[in-house]
Order: structure tokens, then sequence, then C-alpha cells
């Protein structure tokens, strides 16, 4: 294997770039990065001898299958729905793929055809998912195999900005996708709790967080993700009467996100025709009665049943929603105009540096005792480019791409990392860069 190409140079692609250039000048092989941005996929690559940048618009497919020919191994970041396009053509050019996606039913659905081209298509593989996975199936096997019964499993991961870096109302700043950010919760959250089913629809999802302490940082809140459920059987937890997965947000962050689901600018499904003729006042105009009397900001604070002066409304304002400055956005949705809002306030300064926090709880039956074990990881950022969300989410797709040019990995067909031939390499590999789970045991009964 020769040849690497990774689809895609944003935010989360520096770690994995810079390791795979390594790989490649220790292998004497080649690294081509392919953006629809090439200035962004050249500075990736920088003046290094074993790689290239390359213009590529995804949906044009003539273009996308003669970068995919040339490669041995296709990495791709990516937003989810566009894998698919890609899987086809790594399937009939019969190319081993990874991505750092949520692995979707119809990407599934190709693992019979992937098996019988001995192709390996490895989902999932990034940071949440992916070395959740890893730690938690890692964790899940020891404690069975010292004769433990899990009784309950929570797990919670966040990119966060770092304590140091913190200087906004939100506490919080864009580390991955700011699109992602936007729609985050959407839909109706599903776990386990005391052997029974929960739902927590979208307009309760921020109303009915819980709080989690972390050891070392202090409280977080934590919002359900959408359907915890899906890994129970697959990290081996058939029977498990309480299954969690969430994440992570400062304190404060979900009532104030709240407050924007409430007005209804989290909304993604219409246009405002005229959006670019109109200001965010005017904006926040549109949302509230018409009675005359009271000013919009007042009738917002009404609407979502704040006083004027609370932290929620503070929030709200230093976003900038009761300016009388125009959007500047033709026939946006909201969503989209709070994206935009958003990528002026929430956006890295120089020097900033960010914060991935992921733990793990496990609660297990042993010896006549009940235990608790909580693993945590806690990774700080160099600087606004080289973060440690995209250390997290690029390394263990560097590290797989090694793997699998040095004959390592033997799954074939469609999968995540939950396979002890995956997980324990990658994650031994890991603490190279300094990503160690801190554990702590206690016994609660």
């Amino acid at each position: 294997m020769k040849n690497i190409l990774i689809i895609g140079a944003g935010r989360s692609s520096t770690s994995l770039i810079k390791y795979v250039l390594q790989l490649a000048k220790d292998k004497g092989c080649f690294v081509t990065v392919a953006d629809a941005d090439p200035k962004r996929a050249a500075d990736q690559i920088g003046d290094h001898p074993n790689g290239r940048s390359a213009w590529l618009d995804v949906l044009k497919t003539n273009d996308r299958k003669d970068l995919i020919s040339r490669a041995d191994i296709v990495v791709s970041l990516l937003p989810a729905h566009l894998h698919l396009e890609v899987a086809h053509d790594c399937i009939k050019l019969r190319k081993h793929l990874i991505t750092a996606s949520y692995v979707s039913q119809e990407m599934y659905r190709l693992g019979d055809e992937a098996r019988d081209r001995e192709l390996i298509f490895m989902g999932e593989m990034g940071l949440d998912p992916g070395i959740d996975h890893m730690s938690a199936k890692q964790k899940i096997e020891e404690i069975k195999e010292k004769g433990g019964k899990l009784i309950a499993f929570r797990s919670y991961t966040g990119g966060l900005i770092a304590p140091e870096s913190d200087d906004n109302p939100w506490n919080y700043k864009f580390t991955w996708n700011p699109r992602n950010v936007v729609l985050m919760g959407q839909g109706t959250a599903q776990y386990l709790q005391g052997g029974k089913l929960r739902f927590l629809p979208y307009n309760r999802l921020f109303e009915e967080y819980r709080v989690v302490n972390v050891a070392g940082l202090g409280e977080y809140e934590v919002y359900p993700n959408r359907d915890s459920l899906l890994y129970k059987d697959i990290y081996g937890l058939e029977g498990i009467p309480n299954i969690l997965r969430g994440t992570f947000r400062p304190m404060g962050f979900c009532s104030a996100w709240n407050a924007l689901i409430k007005i209804g600018i989290t909304d993604g499904s219409y246009p405002i025709l005229n959006s670019g003729d109109i200001t965010y006042h005017e904006w926040m105009d549109g949302y509230v009665n018409s009675r005359p009397g009271s000013s919009v900001k007042e009738k917002v604070a009404n609407l979502i049943g704040e006083n004027l002066n609370s932290p929620v409304m503070r929030k709200l304002e230093w976003l900038g929603l009761f300016r009388k400055k125009k959007i500047k956005l033709p026939n946006a949705t909201p969503a989209l105009i709070l994206e935009h809002l958003l990528l002026e306030k929430w956006q890295l300064s120089k020097g900033d540096k960010d914060m991935v926090v992921m733990q793990h709880e496990f609660e297990y039956e042993l010896g006549g005792k009940k235990h608790l074990t909580e693993s945590t990881l806690i990774l700080k950022g160099e600087n606004e480019l080289e973060t440690a969300m995209s250390k997290l989410v690029g390394l263990p797709m560097g590290i797989f791409v090694r793997l699998v040019m040095d004959g390592k990995i033997t799954s074939t067909g469609v999968n995540i990392p939950v396979m002890r031939e995956v997980y324990e390499p990658v994650l031994e590999e890991l603490k190279d860069f300094g990503v160690v789970f801190k554990e702590r045991d206690s016994i609660i009964g």
C-alpha cells in the first residue's frame, strides 16, 4: 500500500494529516489531501515531500473517482451524508475506507460487498464516536473478565474551551463542526434507567439536563445523546438496566440554549424570505407578539420566562440578537442565521486552547459488593489550530491507517472499533500523545 487519500482538510484534519505525513515519510508512501478549498488543503500539506494537495468537489463523480482510483486507503472527513458516495466508489474500485462519522444503515448495507472484496470499511473511528467506543469496550471486557456484572454504564463527552481561554458569557467556543452544534439534540433522546425506557424529546432535552462532577474540573451539565440504546448489544451489555450516553456543556449553557429553542431559531426547516434585508432586532420581533408598550427584548424575556437581566438574557444579548444590524444572509433558515452569528461570536481566537473531556461511569457487582469506576480523559489543545478536538478525532484514524498498512487488521466489511484487534493497539499508541484515562474506584454498596 503506497497511496493514502484524505478527503477534507477542515477543523478536525490537522492532527490526522500531520500523523499520516510522518507515516508516509517512514514508509516511503504518498499522501494526497483533497478539499473544495485548494488553499486549505495546500496549507495542511505545506512543503512536505511525501504529500500533495488537490482540489475536489466531491459531488463531481469523475473527479472523485479519479482520485480514489489512485489510492489504496481512503480517509473521508466529509459531512456524514456524503460518505456514502465515497463508499460506493471504494467498493467498485476496491479501496479501504475509514471515517469518523456515525455509520448509517445505508453504509452497513455495503458490508457484504466489502467483505466479498476483502475490504476494510471502518466507521466511527474518531473521538465521539471512536475513542469513547474503544475505551468503554476495553474497560467493560476487563470488568467481565474479573467476574463483574455490569448494572450501569454512563458515558459523557464534550468539546469545550479550556478555562484559561474562557472569555465569554456562554463559556463556550466552536471546536468542531458549527452546523452540528446548531442542530445538536434535535430528535428524541432514548436511554435506559432502572430497566425502563426513557424518552426525552427535543423541546425538553435542554430543560431536563443532569449535572456531573469531573474530578479536577468541577461540575458540568449533561444532556442525553439521541439514542443511547444503539450500543447496548455492541458493547456486550445485553440486559443492563441503566445505560446513558450524553454530551458535556458548561454550567448555565443548557438553559440558554433552551431559550434559543423556545424562541424558534434553531429550526432549519424553512427559509426566511427577506432575511438578507432585515436586522437581528427585526428578526427577533418576528417571534414575539405585536402588542405595543414593551421592547422586543422585554417581549423575548417574557416569551422564554426569564427576567430581563437574567444570565440567560445576558447571553442572548451578548450574541447580538437585539442589534439593529442587518443579517445579510438572503433566504436563510433560522438555524443558518444562528450558525452565522455564532461563527462570529464563538470563534477561537489566536492562542486559544480548547479542551476535550470524556468520562465513563461503570457500576458493577463483584464479590457481593457494588463498585463504581470512573474513567476520565481530559486533554487540552496547543492553540487555535492544533486543537485537542483535532488530535482526538484525527489520531485514531491515523493510527488505524498504519495498522491497515501493516496488515494488522483482519476484520473486513463495515465495522466500528469495538474489536480487540483495533482498540488495544490504538489506545496503547494514543498514550504516546498524552491520551490517558485516569481511573477512580469506589465501593458504593
